[in-house]
């Protein structure tokens, strides 16, 4: 689309006499003054067509004058007249009737809002940049107006397959039947066959359970999801089971670096890296019969001592060393869950100054704003995503689609 120039001439005529700054972009400056005057012209065009439709129509209409308003715009608050037409039949587009902002101050609000600022913080914020006095009232309104966006975001279709689901919840206090509590809000992110993220949704329960993740993945199948290559967990009980209660194809990864922290958490300071040094011999061997044997090892070493650590291992051996079957382009992607703990180390940056949420709606709200923020900024396939891809597509075969 081909940019339109503004005649120099006409630039030069609105120049004339603002000369700084202030006279320019200031409170009463030429740049409010032209917002104003570009608007009411506008407003004049579309009363001027609305007019010449109802004629043509054969409905006797003129124009009545006009009435004042302030607009709150990014120059600050901007008087202007709207015209009216006799038969009050005529309804603004540019300013639709009871509303006294024009695009881009919402979208500034709610972006200011999506970093976790305070209703206060916006109002000084705003009034700093362009002299605009927003109230509490209104800084509620249009961030509850996303309220019908994360209803349809948490609605929609997702893809038929997932090559991997990253499955993690964080902890927000949030007011919940009269009481601050601290509710496990679950967080799931799906890897598409050309290698994009895709956060799938936000679910809030009281706390992180497996029998309430395996109500979390029903509705990700009941939105389109018919498979799901492989699933990145943490270490909680009864997590396995649930992901291939749903998705029983599923190959299911606990997360090593869950496993290693959980084991050192019985070992004193001044063996723990010794014993990170022998579960890294362990995690990182070639192959699964060799990560056995350096478990045995391992026991050998240190089984007298901390018993519980080789018996954690064993106990959950099959989803600790799946990883080990892939080369290392896979095993990078699925070896922890470190893809979902990076997203809710960025949430708890943005909450951490809210000390606790009113209700569970309005912790969504921001979270909500905050994902949309972080998935904007993923652009790119994973790392080394066609070697990967090749890869899953040997070990895993017609499961994993073409992509597109």
């Amino acid at each position: 689309m081909a940019k339109r120039k503004i005649r120099d001439e006409l630039l030069d005529e609105l120049l004339d006499g603002a000369k700084t700054q202030a006279a320019i972009f200031g409170p009463g400056g030429l740049l409010k003054q032209l917002t104003g005057a570009l608007v009411e012209r506008a407003l004049r065009a579309e009363l001027s067509e609305h007019l010449d439709v109802e004629k043509d129509s054969g409905l006797p209409n003129r124009r009545n004058g006009s009435s004042e308003k302030t607009l709150h715009t990014e120059q600050g608050p901007t008087p202007i007249e709207v015209p009216r037409d006799r038969e009050a039949r005529f309804e603004p587009r540019l300013v639709p009737k009871h509303a006294t902002r024009v695009e881009g101050l919402d979208e500034k609000i709610i972006a200011l809002y999506s970093r976790g600022l305070s209703t206060r913080d916006i109002q000084s914020e705003l009034s700093d940049l362009y002299g605009t006095d927003i109230s509490p009232t209104l800084v509620s309104r249009v961030t509850d107006a996303v309220q019908e966006e994360i209803e349809a975001w948490q609605r929609r279709r997702l893809e038929r397959v997932y090559a991997v689901m990253w499955l993690d919840a964080l902890v927000v206090k949030m007011r919940h039947e009269g009481v601050v509590q601290n509710r496990a809000v679950h967080v799931a992110i799906g890897l598409t066959s050309d290698g994009h993220k895709e956060i799938l949704g936000l679910w809030v329960e009281t706390n992180e359970g497996a029998k309430f993740w395996m109500r979390v993945l029903s509705e990700i199948q009941a939105r389109g999801v018919e498979d799901v290559l492989i699933a990145c967990v943490d270490g909680l009980k009864g997590f396995p089971a649930a992901i291939q209660a749903v998705f029983p194809k599923a190959m299911v990864q606990s997360c090593l670096v869950h496993q290693v922290r959980n084991s050192l958490s019985y070992v004193p300071w001044k063996d723990r890296k010794s014993v990170a040094a022998g579960l890294r011999a362990i995690y990182t061997a070639e192959s699964e019969q060799s990560a056995r044997e350096r478990l045995d090892a391992f026991e050998l070493e240190w089984g007298r001592r901390f018993p519980m650590i080789a018996r954690s291992w064993r106990a959950n051996w099959d989803q600790l060393t799946g990883f080990l079957a892939f080369p290392l382009e896979v095993r990078k992607l699925i070896y922890t869950t470190n893809a979902i703990e990076s997203l809710n180390f960025q949430l708890r940056k943005v909450i951490k100054s809210k000390g606790h949420f009113p209700s569970e709606e309005a912790a969504l709200k921001l979270l909500f704003l905050a994902l949309r923020n972080i998935e904007r900024k993923w652009l790119r396939p994973a790392h080394s995503w066609r070697a990967a891809l090749a890869q899953l597509a040997v070990y895993f075969g017609d499961r994993l689609p073409n992509p597109t």
